[in-house]
């Protein structure tokens, strides 16, 4: 698409003298095979009406033997048409580029830090931290596809007042025995349990279980040998667990640094930006960052008034951590929607203090589930699963249960589990509510992780059937294979998209398209059979192998991986 576009600005320089980027479209099949308005938007640079200046432009084309079909449509539309040859050769051409096909350099000599799934210590993970998984590992993954290197970040919430509700509660409503069965599910119980005793305790006036607990947590900052034990002890429960639930997912971090290793640094930090006039010391003791000259009347609390930390306190330590360790051209933090306003202040506060990395909060939204009554609503323990454990284990169950044989292995079930899960996240923008519909995702025939995982399959089963792929005959048209053709050109622009603008659902839709595509010829084309002859089987052939790797390359970036069959 690049190479025609290059082609009319430069026919619109020779013209006219004028610089302009022809951006192309994707008409429907009928008018052409890319369309420009390029003529409307020099209608008023040059005081013209835009259908002469699009003839005009038009014979230029013509005249140029690029295109097979040079057309005129509406007020100055100009359609275009190339030959199915020569668009192969363009394919060809870029498959045979230094990069993977679908890769650019974009990001080359460029470090980001992708920030996911920010996981809480010594609780189950929850489908609350589904999406930034998700969304995260599929930021990570483009960025990687776009030149970045790449650092990614599991930033444990391993620090503040819920230390101390576990411990407290482990000595109320547990024991060792119920710990070493059960491990973090226990741990989950025993918050539950503890948070509810304090609220019944509040109502009769009373903090004892909460005055408690804040002692703990005391302890832990000053290095109480027991609290840091049960701290220790929590946290490997807690680690074993995060690192199981994201290999069922199929992701990872390199570094999984958590909010306990900033919280003094932070607090230094509030005191020195107090010393530095960026921030304000109440009377209470309390300190905040004034950001009214950034357009935020609230101001970031970066301080209690106990002197205790908060979120803000060790993400400004974490900051000025990331700037100083890493050298950041960029950070993405992938938390949801709800902390918008949250990443507004800490953002503003960034800038107020120097740090020039730009940040980026890549959010999304909540998580609904149809019920059985056809209603949508947030997902939540009273109506369905949040364990994510649980989820997943009922993704496997509906898979083996919707499989087409037999005999699929337990890895392939797992395979097609979690992409019916990750497609559905993926399924539309991100900043969508995600629709978590169990009588949709393993659709077959819809728009569904499945349905690409078997388009894929196809693929890689016919090319495995044919090994061998004779001399190309170098005069076959292609004609029947155009539309795939032209479908496969469109998809390194697509990922260039997808990752400028941190939208992976474009990669979701590109590659649903591609297996619609890839059915549509199937039904008209036979690919490998007997009638086909050896030079046009060859053709076809290693079409196919090129839509093999963009299936690859499109659902790796979405952390999908494919079965070897279904």
């Amino acid at each position: 698409m690049n190479k025609y576009a290059d082609q009319i600005s430069q026919v619109v320089n020779d013209l006219y003298n004028q610089t302009i980027d022809a951006e192309l479209t994707r008409p429907e099949p009928r008018f052409g095979d890319y369309s420009t308005n390029v003529a409307m938007r020099l209608a008023g640079p040059l005081s013209r009406r835009p259908r002469d200046i699009a003839e005009e432009i038009k014979a230029k084309l013509d005249a140029s033997g690029v295109f097979s079909e040079v057309s005129i449509a509406g007020p100055g539309f100009i359609n275009l048409k190339v030959s199915a040859k020569a668009l192969d050769e363009d394919l060809n051409e870029a498959f045979a580029g230094d990069l993977p096909y679908g890769n650019n350099n974009d990001g080359a000599g460029k470090k980001v830090l992708v920030e996911y799934p920010s996981t809480n210590m010594a609780k189950p993970f929850s489908v609350g931290h589904l999406r930034s998984s998700n969304q995260g590992w599929a930021a990570r993954n483009l960025m990687l596809a776009t030149g970045w290197e790449v650092i990614t970040d599991n930033h444990l919430g391993d620090y503040g007042t819920p230390f101390g509700i576990w411990v407290v509660g482990f000595q109320k409503f547990s024991n060792e025995d119920k710990l070493a069965e059960r491990g973090i599910y226990e741990l989950g119980d025993i918050y539950i349990k503890t948070k509810a005793a304090i609220k019944e305790e509040q109502a009769q006036g009373k903090h004892d279980i909460e005055d408690e607990a804040q002692q703990w947590l005391l302890k832990l900052e000053a290095g109480d040998p027991e609290a840091v034990e049960y701290s220790e002890r929590f946290n490997k429960i807690s680690l074993d667990h995060i690192h199981h639930v994201m290999g069922r997912l199929g992701i990872s971090t390199q570094y999984e640094i958590g909010e306990k290793f900033y919280a003094e640094r932070g607090k230094e930090l509030a005191h020195e930006l107090v010393d530095k006039g960026v921030a304000v010391q109440n009377a209470d003791g309390s300190i905040i960052v004034p950001l009214e000259d950034y357009g935020i009347k609230t101001p970031i609390l970066i301080l209690k008034s106990n002197g205790a930390a908060l979120y803000a306190t060790t993400d400004l330590a974490t900051l000025i951590y990331r700037d100083e360790t890493f050298h950041l051209d960029r950070a993405i933090y992938c938390v949801a929607s709800e902390q918008k306003f949250y990443f507004e202040q800490l953002f503003a506060m960034a800038k107020k203090i120097g740090l020039k990395t730009e940040l980026i909060h890549m959010w999304f939204g909540l998580i609904d589930q149809i019920n059985e009554d056809g209603t949508r609503e947030k997902m939540s323990s009273r109506k369905g699963v949040v364990l994510l454990e649980d989820l997943l284990d009922e993704a496997e169950r509906r898979a083996r249960e919707n499989a087409k044989s037999d005999d699929i292995s337990d890895a392939d079930i797992k395979k097609i589990a979690v992409g019916a899960i990750k497609f559905t996240d993926f399924a539309a923008d991100r900043r969508t509510g995600m629709l978590f519909d169990w009588r949709t995702m393993f659709n077959l025939t819809g728009y569904s992780g499945p349905y690409i995982q078997y388009a894929a399959v196809r693929v890689n089963k016919i090319l495995h059937d044919n090994p061998e792929i004779p001399p190309i005959d170098d005069t076959y048209d292609y004609q029947a294979e155009k539309e795939v053709i032209l479908k496969l050109l469109d998809y390194p622009n697509i990922v260039k998209q997808a990752a400028d603008n941190l939208e992976p659902h474009r990669i979701a839709t590109y590659v649903y398209e591609l297996a619609r595509e890839m059915n549509r010829y199937y039904e008209n084309t036979p690919v490998a059979t007997d009638e086909v002859a050896p030079g046009v089987k060859a053709a076809r052939l290693s079409l196919l192998k090129q839509v093999a790797h963009t299936f690859s390359h499109a659902l790796n970036i979405l952390g999908i991986e494919i079965p070897s069959r279904m």
